[in-house]
């Protein structure tokens, strides 16, 4: 697999992490997130797998999750970093709770899982539509 292709992959599924009928599904978020998860959250709260599990489940507000400027970068071999920028999409259409995302990426024998997530509050910015994310394994850039 090329690494866009690889970053295609790993951002279709961390936007189906956003899906709240994948985030009810634990299942899926089984085979998604990996058993040794930790999640350095947009809070500052630590979440560990099992913590994920219980708490994605009963998630009753499914807010809407807008995801622009994607970036992948290979670590090394099978482990990559993808980093973006969200922000929940009010009911009138305004972007609000806007987060700087990094995850970390691991090519498992029964696929991708992740193995870290770190949520960080920023400023807001301006929702971009058109796609023009970076998908790489070059150096590192901000988000």
């Amino acid at each position: 697999m090329s690494n866009p292709s690889i970053a295609n992959t790993l951002r279709a599924l961390e936007c189906e992490l956003h899906d709240p009928s994948v985030r009810r599904n634990r299942n899926r978020l089984v085979q998604l997130i990996h058993p040794d998860f930790l999640e350095f959250g947009r809070s500052g709260a630590s979440y560990a797998f099992a913590d994920i599990l219980e708490r994605l489940p009963s998630e009753t507000e499914a807010r809407p999750i807008h995801a622009q400027g994607f970036a992948a970068h290979q670590l090394v071999g099978s482990v990559f970093l993808l980093t973006y920028k969200s922000a929940h999409v009010s009911e009138n259409g305004e972007l609000e709770r806007h987060t700087l995302r990094s995850s970390i990426w691991r090519l498992e024998p029964a696929g991708w899982q992740m193995v870290f997530h770190q949520g960080t509050p920023t400023a807001a910015f301006d929702q971009r539509t058109e796609q023009t994310d970076e998908l790489t394994d070059s150096k590192l850039d901000r988000p």
